[in-house]
C-alpha cells in the first residue's frame, strides 16, 4: 500500500464536487486527494509550493558545491577583493 504522506485527505470524488472547499478547509495543510484509497495527487497551496521548490533548488546546490569541492584539481585562486 502506498503511504499517504499529508495529515488530510479526501476522496477524489468529494474533490471534484467541490475543490474550493476542500481547500479552504485544508487552511493552507497539503490534502492527499485519493482514488481507491491511494494518493492520486497531492494538492498544496502556493505558498507551500514555493516552499518546496526553493528546498529542491537549495539542495541541488549543496551537491552542486560538494562536488566541486572533491575535485581541487579544478580549482582557480581568486583574490577577494577582485570580486
Amino acid at each position: 500500500m502506498t503511504p499517504i504522506l499529508a495529515s488530510l485527505s479526501t476522496s477524489m470524488s468529494e474533490f471534484k464536487k467541490n475543490p474550493a472547499a476542500v481547500l479552504r478547509e485544508a487552511k493552507g495543510r497539503p490534502v492527499a486527494v485519493l482514488s481507491h484509497n491511494s494518493p492520486a495527487f497531492y494538492m498544496v497551496d502556493p505558498q507551500l509550493f514555493e516552499a518546496m521548490l526553493d528546498e529542491l533548488a537549495d539542495a541541488d546546490l549543496h551537491r552542486k558545491a560538494i562536488d566541486r569541492l572533491a575535485d581541487k584539481a579544478k580549482a582557480v585562486e581568486v583574490d577577494l577583493d577582485d570580486l
